[in-house]
């Protein structure tokens, strides 16, 4: 399986996943704290992947999504954005009903 058909399989297993520098509980720049600390304020689960530990991704990802920085939060299959629009969203209180409804379609399908 070549690199990009990880990252769609991956963007589309996980109704939520934020492809960031470090984890959610160890940040490796202050943009991927930011962003990881709007989402976990969400209170939903959400998958995460390291693009440091994972160069493969974080080389080919920009040109996947034609978003060339980290972190990269996607919701649904979408690119929502980085760190400004992910916290723009967060403090507008926008990004909780977007990642809520995700989050719970993932949970109607496990039950189906």
């Amino acid at each position: 399986m070549d690199i990009i058909d990880t990252i769609k399989e991956q963007i589309e297993n996980n109704p939520v996943i934020l492809y960031m520098k470090g984890s959610p509980n160890q940040p490796q720049c202050g943009f991927s704290a930011r962003t990881s600390q709007a989402l976990m304020a969400c209170g939903e689960r959400f998958a995460y992947v390291d693009v440091l530990s994972n160069p493969e991704i974080r080389a080919n990802l920009p040109a996947y999504a034609n978003w060339p920085t980290f972190p990269q939060l996607w919701v649904g299959g979408e690119l929502i954005g980085g760190c400004d629009i992910v916290v723009e969203m967060y403090e507008s209180g926008e990004l909780q009903p977007l990642v809520k409804e995700a989050a719970g379609a993932e949970d109607s399908a496990a039950s189906a």
